[in-house]
């Protein structure tokens, strides 16, 4: 397992993408959706559709979702975030949640670090 600066380094990553893709999806659309990025915690405020928050959780070496639909922990396998439950990537769930939340359509290619951190 990798060391912890190692992870948090990917976890940023992912989420600085996740922003980007973020904002290009709402440039598209005009959508009424909001978000920020601080110290590892990303909140999603889509106004009539509530929050959805990604964060890093660097104990467990995971990158944690909270939704109307539930909380997910993923983890970096072989360069995707696998959920920890359901084998799930990051990037097709969370596309799922916005748009089901948000009525957001965004594409997400989430990648992590080839092997587990």
């Amino acid at each position: 397992m990798t060391d912890e600066s190692t992870f948090i380094a990917a976890a940023d990553r992912t989420l600085a993408a996740l922003g980007t893709a973020l904002d290009r999806a709402i440039d598209a659309t005009g959508a009424d959706v909001d978000w920020s990025l601080n110290d590892g915690i990303l909140e999603i405020d889509a106004e009539d559709g509530g929050k959805v928050i990604v964060n890093r959780h660097a104990p467990n070496r995971e990158l944690w979702v909270a939704a109307k639909s539930g909380g997910f922990h993923y983890r970096a396998v072989a360069g995707r975030w696998v959920d920890t439950r359901g084998g799930g990537e990051l990037g097709a769930a969370l596309s799922a949640i916005l748009r089901e939340q948000a009525g957001l359509a965004v594409e997400l290619d989430l990648e992590a670090p080839a092997d587990r951190v």
